[in-house]
């Protein structure tokens, strides 16, 4: 049975970018929020200041950003935390997927594929429901050695799956490397206008 997918009808980005560690995946997100820098802007940031290493990093990070964007710390659980806002943003910059996943699997091992992508869903239809941009970063993690042991295969199996969830629903995906975006997929908004209102998710 085919779902009626709301997708025609965002007037608003849906951006992906991927990449490996330290190849600027978060300074080109934020540049491209800054580049929106007339919409009410919701940074959502997943780390953990679990070491005092991950705190000083996690100042440093806030420190830089624009004193106007609102911050929203959600390490796990991010449509509950967002239900919290008081009102709605008009960009959502969130930072990254990867922690996310990290943290959801060390809290619990279940149904975790299931999770994400529930979680993912109700993220990306409250968006589109108020037409508000969402960056995503994640790491590409499928280029290294198979890792060692069973629960880093897992979660590289895992997030390597939801980041290609979210590729497919994405107006746009970006792949950094040394610094430098590669635009690996675009999606002109307008001429899916009423061209696609039946999509099998």
């Amino acid at each position: 049975m085919k779902r009626q997918s709301t997708f025609h009808r965002r007037a608003a980005d849906l951006i992906l970018i991927l990449g490996g560690a330290r190849s600027g995946k978060s300074a080109y997100a934020e540049t491209l929020a800054h580049a929106r820098s007339n919409k009410r802007t919701l940074f959502i940031a997943t780390a953990q200041a679990l070491d005092d290493e991950m705190r000083e990093r996690i100042a440093a990070h806030r420190a830089a950003r624009p004193s106007e964007w609102e911050t929203l710390e959600a390490p796990r659980e991010i449509p509950r935390a967002i239900a919290t806002l008081e009102r709605a943003p008009q960009l959502i910059l969130l930072d990254c997927l990867t922690l996310w996943a990290t943290n959801e699997m060390l809290a619990d091992e279940t149904d975790l594929e299931k999770r994400l992508r529930g979680q993912l869903d109700l993220l990306i239809e409250w968006t589109y429901l108020h037409d508000i941009d969402l960056i995503l970063v994640s790491n590409e993690v499928g280029w290294g050695i198979v890792p060692e042991n069973a629960l880093a295969r897992r979660f590289r199996d895992v997030l390597g799956r939801v980041n290609a969830y979210v590729a497919q629903r994405a107006t746009h995906v970006y792949l950094m490397v040394a610094g430098l975006p590669l635009e690996i997929k675009t999606t002109a908004l307008d001429a899916r206008k009423e061209s696609k209102c039946d999509t099998a998710w």
